[in-house]
């Protein structure tokens, strides 16, 4: 198993995740960790017919998301992790996952976020947990689409 994107995403699975990233990416698993989600059978459900034909899905609580990467669960998949926050990523990490890297596409705007990029807005506290993985050598890019250029995240907030 190797994952073999990941991205931050509130919207999770829609057009641009299942049609192109999925297929740049090479994916031929979807892994879906939010510990709300996997609670929720309406979102269930919309995953499921937002997913690509052909592809596989999983959807996990952030606990049994670490313990199924770890574990080695998903095989000889090729998997696209996708969260809904930077916590969550964050704890997926810290968890013991093996990342290097990931991406941040949309997050909607909240009490208290600034707007860095269009779709991408962060609080402090998303500034800091950024800040810390970059520092523990994570590398984070804010990007909607894989043709646009795979910038640092730090690039926009220090704007």
């Amino acid at each position: 198993m190797s994952i073999c994107a990941a991205r931050v995403d509130e919207r999770m699975i829609h057009g641009q995740v299942a049609m192109v990233w999925t297929n740049v990416v090479g994916a031929n698993r979807i892994l879906v960790a939010n510990d709300d989600v996997v609670k929720d059978a309406l979102k269930i459900e919309g995953l499921k017919l937002a997913k690509p034909a052909g592809i596989k899905l999983s959807i996990c609580s952030i606990q049994r998301a670490i313990e199924n990467l770890k574990n080695n669960k998903y095989g000889e998949d090729n998997v696209f992790l996708i969260t809904r926050n930077i916590p969550d990523m964050a704890n997926i990490i810290n968890g013991g996952v093996d990342l290097k890297e990931f991406n941040v596409g949309n997050i909607s705007s909240k009490d208290g976020s600034q707007q860095i990029k269009k779709s991408v807005n962060v609080t402090p506290k998303d500034i800091e947990i950024i800040k810390d993985l970059i520092n523990k050598g994570i590398k984070i890019t804010a990007q909607m689409v894989p043709n646009e250029p795979d910038s640092s995240i730090m690039a926009y907030i220090e704007k």
